[in-house]
C-alpha cells in the first residue's frame, strides 16, 4: 500500500480520516454533477475547446491568491516533477474536460452524469493493478452501485444504446480514472495548492493552440449570462473547489474508495434535474439509486 493510503492506526483516527475523505469526495461529486447541467446548457452557445480554455484561465485566476505563494516557492521541485505534472494535467484538465464538453453536443446532462459512473470501476483496477487489496466487501459494493448505474442508463433494462455522446463521455471517464490513478504518485513534498495551480495554468497551455484555431474557424462566442454564468460556475466551483477536494481525498482515502463515492455522479444529477429542471424521478430510477447508494456505503466503508 501506498503512503497515500495509509490511514492512521488508531480506530478512532483511522475513522475519522476515513470519514473527512469520503465528504471531500462527495463534495466534488456534488459539485461536479452540477458542471454537467452547465456544460449541457453551454452547447450550442460556446465552442467546446473555448469553454475549456477559458474554465482553465477563471479556475487559475480563482486559486491564485491561496496558491501563488506556494507555487512560487516550490518551483524547483515543481520544475524536477513537471513530466509527471505534465502528465496529470494532460489527463485530468486538457483531455477530460474537452472530452465532457464535446459530449455535452450530443448528449443529455443525465446520460454525462451517469456514463462518468463507470470511472470508478476503472480506478478500481487501477488500484488492483497497483497492489492494492480492495477487500471482498469494496469489490461487492462497487459491484451492487455498478449494477445500479448500468440499469439506471438502460432504463431499467441492462441493455444499453450508446451514441456518439455518450462514446465521448466514456473516453472521458476513462481519462479521468487515469488521472486519479497518477494522483497517488504525485510527490508528498509538493503542496496541494501548488500542484493545483501548476495544472490549471498547464491545462490552459495545452489548450492554447486549440483556441487559436477554434477562434479562426468557429468565431468567438457572445458574452452573456447564458454563457459568462456557466463559465463561472465550471471555473470556479468545477475546478477549483471540487478539484482541490478530489485531490485531498485521493490522498486520504485512495482512489478505488473516492471512486466509490464517485458512483453518486447520477444520483446528483437527477436531484439538480429535479430541483432546476422539474425533471421527475420514476420509481425505477429510484430502485436503482437506491442500489448506487447502498455500493456506496459499503463500498467506502472502513475495513475493520
Amino acid at each position: 500500500m501506498s503512503q497515500q493510503d495509509r490511514q492512521p492506526t488508531a480506530g478512532t483516527g483511522k475513522k475519522g480520516a476515513v470519514g473527512l475523505g469520503v465528504l471531500l469526495a462527495l463534495l466534488a461529486t456534488v459539485v461536479w454533477s452540477g458542471s454537467f447541467v452547465a456544460t449541457r446548457g453551454m452547447a450550442g452557445t460556446v465552442p467546446p475547446v473555448q469553454a475549456v480554455f477559458w474554465r482553465w484561465i477563471i479556475a487559475a485566476l480563482a486559486v491564485t491568491p491561496f496558491a501563488a505563494r506556494q507555487a512560487w516557492q516550490q518551483r524547483t521541485l515543481i520544475r524536477r516533477h513537471i513530466g509527471y505534472i505534465g502528465l496529470a494535467t494532460l489527463f485530468g484538465v486538457t483531455l477530460y474536460n474537452t472530452l465532457v464538453h464535446q459530449a455535452g453536443l450530443t448528449t443529455s446532462a443525465s446520460n454525462m452524469g451517469t456514463i462518468m459512473a463507470a470511472s470508478p470501476v476503472i480506478m478500481a483496477l487501477y488500484a488492483r493493478l497497483g497492489g492494492e487489496r480492495l477487500g471482498a466487501r469494496r469489490v461487492f459494493g462497487m459491484l451492487l452501485a455498478a449494477l445500479g448505474v448500468l440499469l439506471l442508463v438502460g432504463d431499467g433494462s441492462p441493455s444499453l444504446d450508446f451514441g456518439a455522446g455518450d462514446l465521448w463521455m466514456f473516453a472521458a471517464a476513462l481519462s479521468f480514472a487515469t488521472y486519479s490513478a497518477l494522483l497517488k504518485r504525485k510527490p508528498a513534498e509538493i503542496g496541494g495548492l501548488a500542484f493545483l495551480l501548476t495544472t490549471f495554468v498547464l491545462g490552459a497551455l495545452m489548450l492554447a493552440p486549440a483556441y487559436a484555431v477554434s477562434l479562426t474557424v468557429q468565431g468567438g462566442f457572445e458574452a452573456t449570462a447564458g454563457t459568462v454564468g456557466p463559465l463561472l460556475y465550471v471555473g470556479v466551483f468545477s475546478s477549483a473547489v471540487a478539484f482541490f477536494a478530489w485531490n485531498k481525498a485521493v490522498s486520504v482515502i485512495g482512489a478505488a474508495r473516492a471512486g466509490v463515492v464517485y458512483y453518486l455522479q447520477p444520483v446528483c444529477v437527477a436531484a439538480l434535474g429535479l430541483l432546476l429542471l422539474g425533471e421527475r424521478t420514476s420509481p425505477t430510477q429510484l430502485l436503482c439509486m437506491a442500489l448506487i447508494l447502498g455500493g456506496v456505503a459499503l463500498g467506502s466503508a472502513v475495513r475493520r
